[in-house]
């Protein structure tokens, strides 16, 4: 059965059918895929129930997995229960338990239910991800899409131009005060450190124009933060709308991957009584949106 994709939503999203991410992809196979991702800017694999190093196999077909300079957590490598390449975006411990409600970790965890892009936060912002479901809960657990191009397309003409040349500070520190975690160490402040994000992105394939917001982006070079958080909020109410946004129902095997230059997304709610096993795999972007010299 040759690999096709499907269009699944009226302007962006494909399913892909007719291969197995478990083997090894054929250079046509990777073309397409490639293609697809240009195209829909959000591609869904059903029933691939494959191994993390299945998972950063298929995913190194599109380029490097991203090395980043600091992290993008406050866990430490030793309390990950995952091996190089892979990021757990589960409710677990390393011992498999369910984690605390209380637990720092879990606290830090609940950002991720604000729209983002992934990595946003670091000077070279990812390219690809991929995040495969082991296991689900019975109830909730969706991950929301948004189509930043469809989103910047829908512009008025002087906004598109407003925007055009802004610079944007991005961080976790931002991300995680908004749901209220501000807990961090002198050690995370400093790993946290803003750094320069164009507003508005030209895809290097396609040409498209794209909005580049996330709940990362804090500030707005040579705007006061109360001017630009309410523009940037704006923005990303415009961004999200229903007819921009797509709501993946997990089933487990299912393994999604998206283009971070040109969709935000977001978790919701889930049983977290439940476990959410959800692994997750990353492509290191090509270079900065904007110089970094004078980043704050």
């Amino acid at each position: 059965m040759a690999l096709t994709i499907n269009q699944i939503h009226p302007v962006f999203v494909g399913e892909v059918s007719g291969v197995d991410l478990t083997k090894p992809l054929s250079r046509d196979e990777a073309v397409a895929i490639e293609e697809g991702m240009n195209r829909y800017g959000v591609l869904v694999f059903r029933d691939q129930n494959i191994t993390d190093e299945q998972q950063v196999a298929f995913t190194k077909n599109f380029g490097d997995l991203e090395v980043k300079e600091k992290p993008g957590n406050i866990r430490k490598a030793a309390e990950s229960r995952l091996g190089a390449g892979i990021s757990d975006l589960s409710n677990l411990t390393k011992d498999g338990q369910i984690i605390s409600a209380d637990d720092r970790q879990w606290f830090f965890k609940l950002g991720d239910r604000l729209w983002h892009s992934d990595s946003s936060y670091a000077v070279i912002p990812a390219k690809f991800s991929a995040l495969s479901a082991r296991a689900v809960p019975s109830w909730g657990g969706n991950t929301d899409f948004a189509d930043m191009r469809a989103a910047y397309d829908a512009l008025d003409d002087r906004t598109k131009a407003e925007a055009e040349d802004l610079i944007c500070e991005h961080s976790l520190i931002y991300s995680r005060a908004a749901v209220g975690f501000t807990d961090l160490t002198p050690e995370e402040i400093a790993n946290f450190k803003p750094v320069r994000q164009r507003l508005v992105r030209t895809h290097q394939v396609t040409g498209r124009k794209s909005l580049f917001l996330s709940s990362h982006a804090g500030a707005i070079v040579g705007w006061t933060i109360p001017e630009a958080r309410s523009y940037l909020r704006e923005l990303t109410e415009h961004a999200t709308q229903r007819e921009f946004v797509y709501s993946h129902q997990w089933r487990q095997y299912d393994l999604v991957m998206w283009d971070n230059r040109t969709t935000m997304h977001r978790a919701k709610r889930f049983d977290r009584n439940e476990v959410r096993d959800m692994r997750r795999t990353t492509l290191g972007g090509d270079s900065p949106t904007v110089e970094q010299a004078e980043a704050a």
